[in-house]
């Protein structure tokens, strides 16, 4: 069984790694949305497979992290594509959440990646 969570953060940054003249070059902010999918059984006792209070609480420090900054200051985001945002919540979250199955990352209402780790 799949649960997810989602959330919003706000952000700026610029992609350094685009050709000359590139519009994301310049320094541009988004409202990220995150959502977070966690996979497992669902307990017998519990009737979930995780509490949703739990999850929040695991990406917390990662959320005050990335709202309201700049994200090519955070360490480990100095090219802060959506693939790249997705991976370094990844990275960070995975050890604190047993069941995490996939991050997505929606920049625009119509853009984004999805995440399940590497491959």
């Amino acid at each position: 069984m799949d649960i997810y969570k989602e959330f919003h953060f706000e952000a700026a940054h610029r992609l350094p790694n685009v050709p000359p003249g590139h519009k994301c070059a310049r320094l541009h902010g988004h409202s990220f949305q995150v959502r977070l999918v966690v996979s497992g059984r669902v307990g017998d006792d519990s009737g979930w497979v995780m509490d949703f209070g739990d999850l929040k609480r695991a990406f917390n420090p990662l959320l005050e992290m990335l709202d309201h900054n700049y994200l090519n200051d955070i360490a480990g985001l100095y090219n802060p594509t959506s693939e790249n945002i997705a991976r370094w919540i990844w990275t960070r979250l995975k050890p604190e959440l047993e069941g995490l199955s996939q991050v997505e990352i929606r920049e625009t209402c119509t853009s984004g990646c999805v995440y399940r780790g590497e491959e």
